[in-house]
């Protein structure tokens, strides 16, 4: 039972560290937001590519505008948080429970 206890907690440190990198892509999307970045640079090509998807997904379903001031950043950082607490903390307690 200790091996799917450790596969558990191993598989929490993974979308911990995963959903980290994504908070700092997302940070530093939105801090290019506020720069006139060159769009052909490749870094700023793959952070767009890696934040696009789900920003416009939360842009169409939470329509949150206040003129130029966008909140889907927010919205986005307030699930990350709440999947690192809810979600990676169950994992890493029930490895804990089944050892």
């Amino acid at each position: 039972m200790f091996v799917i206890a450790n596969f558990i907690a191993a598989l929490a440190t993974i979308i911990h560290y995963v959903l980290t990198f994504y908070l700092w892509i997302v940070i530093a999307r939105a801090v290019l937001s506020w720069v006139n970045p060159d769009p052909y640079n490749p870094i700023v090509r793959f952070i767009y590519n890696i934040t696009e998807p789900v920003l416009g997904w939360v842009r169409r379903k939470v329509p949150l505008n206040f003129g130029p001031v966008d909140f889907s950043p927010i919205i986005i950082f307030l699930a990350i948080i709440f999947l690192q607490q809810f979600l990676v903390g169950s994992l890493q307690g029930l490895a804990l429970s089944l050892r």
